[in-house]
């Protein structure tokens, strides 16, 4: 995980509580701009793929990445909102999922 994640997103968040507060709407506002993020990430890949005919190819997989990029940082902004320790709630969530993908792996090994 990047180093700067953290300082950066918390310092993002702090500038958009002294703008805009800290209550249920605002809340609900960082948690919808996930959901945009995630949206022009996917009509980024659309346009990598030229899916829309009246479009054609406009944009390429790099596009793509630089959407990710904003997903992961709203995210995590958003998850600012919802945590006083927005690092340890990721690390944990990480941890989960690797113990599950080692789970997984180990059970298909052995079923083999």
């Amino acid at each position: 995980m990047s180093a700067v994640l953290w300082p950066v997103t918390a310092s993002i968040a702090a500038a958009l509580n002294a703008a805009n507060g800290t209550g249920e709407h605002e809340r609900a506002m960082r948690l919808m701009k996930v959901t945009e993020e995630a949206g022009e990430a996917a009509a980024a890949y659309i346009g990598v793929t030229g899916q829309n005919p009246r479009k054609g190819t406009t944009h390429t997989p790099t596009d793509v990445a630089d959407e990710l990029c904003d997903v992961i940082i709203a995210a995590a902004v958003a998850l600012h909102a919802f945590t006083t320790a927005p690092p340890a709630v990721l690390d944990a969530k990480l941890h989960a999922a690797a113990r599950r993908l080692n789970a997984h792996a180990h059970t298909h090994t052995e079923s083999e």
